[in-house]
């Protein structure tokens, strides 16, 4: 389990996305804390669409300054066992 991670996790939501509390939820549960922002807005969203190289679709995750995507692809890492790799750098 980790306690804190070194890279700063970010993760795009909205606040009733399914897939945002599926994806927050393993990321609790491996012990990390991360940077929530709320895409509500428009002005934000337009934002995390650039960032996201054109991905509209919420969550979308950065570890550090990778993108990880969105939830299946977060929860794919985990099955890898390539995000615990992620968060220990």
């Amino acid at each position: 389990m980790y306690k804190k991670t070194m890279a700063r996790i970010t993760v795009y939501t909205t606040r009733f996305c399914p897939y945002c509390h599926m994806a927050k939820e393993l990321l609790r549960k491996k012990g990390t804390t991360f940077e929530e922002i709320d895409v509500s807005q428009r002005e934000l969203r337009a934002e995390m669409c650039a960032k996201a190289g054109g991905r509209h679709t919420v969550p979308q995750i950065w570890i550090g300054e990778q993108h990880i995507g969105g939830c299946d692809d977060l929860y794919a890492l985990d099955r890898e066992g390539k995000l615990d790799l992620l968060l220990a750098a």
